[in-house]
């Protein structure tokens, strides 16, 4: 039996979540133990807290492994500059370690006992051991989901620590457990110290980082992300949340339910918004209005489309602008193709083709002329700019690019709607077109309207409200009244940081079921969704490419940086470059640092003080 008294003192005040508990005893056990109660253990509870808060990058210090022995950087709370080094090797039990100051660089030595450490940097150095228990595993997983969510269910985290302690207690002390963990800790706690050598010589410098970054044992850069901890497969959402058990769509309708790509990783703000649509489907007040808002590139649009395929409806989208009229949205009264002609046949042929695409409207026509899309003029303004106008101009945004579709859409509509002498005197019959947005609501789809706080005349979206409403309804032009469909799902997207944006007004806001504000993905999902999207399969360097990325958005935020862009389209730009250049430095120069600023002086401070102290400059050949 080995001597653990030292580690698992079970009289000291337990830490944060666990300091109000009227009772250290939960019962449970661990598998490894033969009673009905475990014992939550201060010293477990400090290690796997300091683990958590490295792993997710809230708390100095880390750990990791060095082929069979597990190495640690605790950091403690008695001094800034504290840190508890510690390495434990997993064959023998032993344990070398250190009290370090990182100001002074000066070395004591350490005693876990009960009048000194109470041993949670020896602990932490043990986890990677601990952690190839399946029991033990998973109980840390979900216990980092809690501490991520800001133990939103106390019970759930006592249980997961309580099998913890228990699973690390028994295996520790029992060397006839079939998972044991050996420690070799004499009586007075007195462990080896971890020298000044073993940290010069890089002695401990571990091989795989699990939590945190070193910055002692040896400069390893930031650790492998762990995986997001919420992630929930295709499978298990895709069509979970009908509102209408009843309901069979036609296979048209089938085709325009949104296919979710492998890569995807659902947001909880999408699971949300289905849950709360289907759970209040029948009630008199149902939810079914919703409101997503952020920064460029947070993925509101794939968010809408997500939301329908969990609803299993079909989905549809209208685009706003500064011209958007209030007609725009509800239809427009356009010349009857084949009442009249143009007097051109090129046009004329044109107008037959409208008219087999659905009809002549803003959508249909700017597919006919194969104009650039939302997605395309928000994904490269400049590009998009260039292709429209055959002009280069670097600060054009998505603004500009939607005012030049428009009037060529525009103008493109006045060519189809006029006529020849010839057939004027037959006199002309028109055709009612409706909008996306009309056939949405009147069939049960869910509809993204994008941007709406680009409109100029604020009264626009105002007049919307009684569609807005749960049972309403609005005259068209030809006289037919149209009522909402009980399924139909609007959702908003918006970006009230772009230029030309407003804000929206608040009888529209009222009407929103749920207001969602989607923030830039956290570095976990960004690292998956980069690697899924580009292939990429050199995790560690994806890291240091999404901590280069998030680095220059707060540097643009605390240096009033505006002009630019940043975010998951330029983290993947960058991907796919250095894969073709094979030269991470150089491709980061054309796809992020050019894109954030068009100011010289603010991208040389991005580079010098962002970009290079993670990837250094490549070094110059010289000749002889």
């Amino acid at each position: 039996m080995s001597n653990v008294t030292n580690l698992f003192n079970y009289s000291r005040s337990l830490p944060h979540p666990f300091d109000t508990v009227k009772s250290k005893k939960v019962k449970l056990t661990s598998k490894y133990g033969s009673g009905t109660e475990s014992t939550l253990c201060a010293t477990v509870i400090k290690a796997v807290n300091a683990a958590c808060a490295c792993m997710n990058g809230s708390g100095l210090g880390a750990f990791g492994t060095l082929d069979d022995k597990g190495v640690a950087e605790y950091k403690s709370s008695n001094s800034p500059e504290e840190y508890h080094l510690a390495v434990y090797d997993s064959k023998g039990g032993n344990v070398l370690a250190c009290v370090y100051d990182k100001s002074t660089e000066v070395i004591e030595a350490y005693t876990a006992h009960s009048s000194a450490k109470d041993g949670a940097a020896i602990l932490m150095a043990m986890l990677p051991a601990l952690m190839a228990d399946d029991e033990f595993k998973d109980n840390f997983d979900a216990y980092y989901d809690q501490y991520i969510a800001g133990f939103t269910d106390i019970n759930a985290a006592t249980d997961a620590m309580a099998y913890m302690c228990d699973n690390a207690y028994r295996r520790t002390k029992d060397d006839t457990c079939s998972a044991h963990v050996p420690i070799e800790i004499d009586k007075s706690g007195n462990i080896m110290v971890v020298t000044r050598t073993h940290i010069d010589s890089g002695s401990f410098m571990p091989h795989a980082v699990l939590g945190g970054e070193f910055t002692i044992f040896g400069s390893t850069g930031p650790a492998t992300i762990k995986k997001a901890s919420t992630f929930i497969e295709h499978s298990d959402f895709v069509s979970k949340y009908q509102l209408n058990s009843t309901r069979t769509l036609t296979p048209e309708e089938e085709q325009m339910v949104p296919k979710l790509p492998e890569w995807y990783i659902i947001p909880p703000e999408v699971v949300d918004i289905c849950k709360h649509a289907q759970c209040t489907t029948g009630k008199s007040m149902q939810m079914r209005n919703f409101l997503l808002r952020g920064p460029a590139g947070t993925g509101k649009t794939m968010g809408a489309k997500a939301v329908a395929a969990g609803l299993g409806l079909p989905y549809k989208k209208y685009t706003c602008s500064a011209g958007t009229e209030i007609y725009d949205f509800i239809g427009q009264i356009f010349p009857d193709a084949d009442a009249s002609s143009t007097g051109d046949a090129q046009l004329d042929r044109e107008r037959r083709q409208l008219k087999a695409m659905g009809g002549i409207n803003y959508t249909n026509v700017a597919k006919l002329m194969n104009l650039p899309d939302l997605d395309d003029m928000d994904y490269d303004p400049q590009g998009v700019y260039k292709s429209l106008t055959g002009q280069d101009k670097p600060t054009a945004s998505t603004q500009d690019c939607m005012r030049i579709v428009l009037n060529k859409v525009t103008e493109k509509i006045k060519e189809l709607s006029k006529r020849d002498e010839a057939s004027s005197s037959q006199g002309q019959s028109f055709t009612y077109v409706e909008t996306d947005f009309l056939v949405a609501l009147k069939n049960g789809y869910v509809v993204e309207v994008q941007e709406p706080t680009t409109i100029m005349q604020p009264g626009v979206l105002v007049g919307l409200n009684s569609l807005l409403e749960q049972t309403g309804s609005i005259t068209l032009p030809t006289g037919e009244v149209i009522e909402r469909h009980p399924d139909a799902v609007v959702i908003v997207t918006t970006n009230i940081s772009y230029e030309g944006c407003r804000g929206m007004n608040q009888s529209v806001i009222d009407r929103m079921s749920l207001v969602c504000d989607v923030e830039a993905p956290s570095p976990e999902v960004m690292v998956q969704r980069a690697m899924s999207v580009t292939g990429a399969t050199d995790e560690y360097q994806v890291s240091q490419m999404v901590q280069v990325v998030n680095d220059i958005a707060e540097y643009c935020r605390s240096h009033g940086v505006t002009d630019g862009s940043y975010g998951m389209r330029s983290l993947i730009d960058w991907i796919e470059s250095s894969a073709i250049t094979n030269n991470v430095y150089e491709s980061a120069l054309y796809t992020i640092i050019s894109k954030a600023t068009t100011d010289e002086m603010e991208r040389e401070a991005m580079i010098t003080t962002v970009l290079e102290p993670i990837f250094a400059p490549p070094r110059k050949r010289t000749t002889a």
